[in-house]
């Protein structure tokens, strides 16, 4: 993908197949070569016990924000690893998720994301992650 209205096109078409993505409410903010930004308003049934973003759905946001920046320069791809730090509680109306790839190579990519929380105006960084993502043949079956 080389313009950035190509590329959000095409991450907010494979955003809408996604069921789980629809499911939290998840958007494609802004797409450009080798980055995405998605967001998911707050739900309460996405929170844990004490009424916080789950960290499965945190996780959830860095592995899909960070997917989808690879998606923009390689094509689909699959997780082969993530890690989180979760640095607060994640509490908001709503929740950013900022990725960047930041090495592209030929059968992975590895990328980066900040996760905020937004709340009355303001933002917090809640939460941080990277990826290790398989690049996808075409005509791969799953």
């Amino acid at each position: 993908m080389e313009q950035s209205s190509d590329a959000l096109a095409q991450l907010r078409a494979i955003n809408a197949a996604a069921a789980f993505n629809c499911w939290c409410g998840i958007e494609v903010v802004a797409a450009e070569p080798g980055s995405a930004t998605i967001a998911m308003p707050w739900r309460p049934e996405a929170g844990q016990y004490s009424g916080f973003l789950h960290a499965g759905l945190v996780g959830a946001l860095i592995d899909t924000a960070c997917g989808f920046a690879a998606a923009t320069l390689v094509g689909r791809v699959l997780a082969s690893h993530y890690s989180v730090n979760c640095l607060r509680p994640a509490v908001g109306e709503r929740f950013v998720a900022r990725a960047k790839v930041v090495k592209p190579g030929k059968n992975q990519v590895f990328t980066s994301c900040e996760l905020f929380a937004h709340s009355g105006g303001s933002e917090k960084l809640v939460a941080t992650g990277e990826t290790l993502l398989l690049v996808v043949a075409a005509g791969t079956e799953a």
